[in-house]
């Protein structure tokens, strides 16, 4: 009987065996891929990929529930506080009064309406931009805030006297030793506010977190 070399009848303990290397290589790893088993393609992992779904719908709520509720405001109390008796509120501390205010929010920089206005256009082109990638519903509705303050606002600078550009904002929000102000200047600020906590929490748009993204490279 012939026997070709590596068989039973043949095989020399002494002539290493490439077969029992690799076994020895899987027993020693203590680890096998199956065959239904792919490896991550890139390198990379399930955890780095965003969760969910993205939230510009969620975004573009906010923002046009706070653009229609500012612009609804500053319509009505045009119409009848104008010219009119201020309205307390509460006492004197918060009064209703309609001032026409051709600076930034409350009452700050009148002299600089056109830059303020290339500002909010240029927040609202940002803000557009990170939506691409928005998956936070905590974001969402920040840069919602954001976007819809800084949209009414803008379209008193476009629409209101004395002209494009150079529109007056309607304040009517009086606090006692403090400003004047809309509903628009509310929402920036709690969207602004909103996103200095989630910065500091280490929360990202997309939503990563900062703090898990350093423990891993560590």
């Amino acid at each position: 009987m012939i026997s070709t070399q590596g068989s039973p009848q043949t095989r020399d303990d002494a002539v290493p065996n490439p077969a029992d290397d690799a076994e020895v290589a899987v027993s020693d790893s203590g680890e096998s891929t199956g065959a239904g088993e792919a490896a991550p393609v890139g390198g990379g992992s399930a955890a780095d990929e965003p969760k969910g779904p993205r939230r510009v719908g969620v975004l573009l709520v906010v923002a046009v529930l706070a653009f229609l509720i500012d612009l609804g405001s500053k319509l009505l109390v045009v119409a009848k506080l104008e010219n009119h008796a201020a309205i307390k509120v509460i006492g004197d501390v918060v009064t209703f009064q309609v001032i026409r205010n051709s600076g930034a929010a409350f009452g700050m920089g009148q002299a600089l309406t056109v830059v303020f206005t290339m500002i909010a256009a240029a927040v609202i082109v940002v803000i557009w931009r990170i939506a691409r990638r928005l998956y936070s519903l905590p974001w969402a509705i920040a840069l919602g805030l954001l976007l819809g303050g800084a949209l009414g606002n803008l379209t008193d600078r476009l629409f209101r006297a004395p002209g494009v550009f150079r529109g007056h904002v309607v304040d009517f929000i009086s606090v006692q030793h403090f400003a004047v102000f809309n509903l628009a200047d509310s929402a920036i600020v709690c969207g602004g506010v909103l996103v200095v906590l989630l910065s500091f929490r280490g929360s990202n748009p997309d939503g990563s977190v900062h703090q898990a993204a350093e423990k891993s490279e560590k």
